[in-house]
């Protein structure tokens, strides 16, 4: 059974840092195999692509709203994602949520939640 399970999430200030994880169980062949997605969903807005890290490594992209301050990375001995998340703004308040796709197939983890506060 294919699984993905985030962590890491809760609260930051504005220009603080938080790291989730997303491990990920199941797969044949690993997480290397897979192409891995951070998402993220503010109430009241559509769900929109934070980070994507392809398979084998190919590619790393990100929309231009986080560029130089979220970074994806892969630990293929654990299989598991991780999304580092510096110089936080309130606007990056949302539920995140691991994305995997391995053929035609689409995996979501539960999502976690993200908020930023003073």
């Amino acid at each position: 059974q294919e699984q993905l399970v985030e962590s890491g999430g809760g609260l930051a200030q504005p220009g603080g840092s938080l790291r989730l994880s997303c491990t990920a169980s199941g797969f044949t062949g690993g997480i290397s195999v897979l192409t891995i997605s951070w998402y993220r969903q503010a109430p009241g807005l559509k769900r929109e692509l934070v980070a994507t890290h392809t398979k084998f490594a190919h590619a790393v992209n990100y929309p231009r709203s986080v560029q130089g301050r979220f970074t994806i990375s892969i630990d293929n001995a654990n299989n598991t994602v991780y999304l580092r998340m510096t110089n936080l703004k309130h606007e990056n308040t949302a539920v995140y949520f691991c994305n995997a796709i391995k053929d035609d197939s689409n995996y979501w983890g539960q999502g976690i939640q993200v908020t930023v506060s003073s």
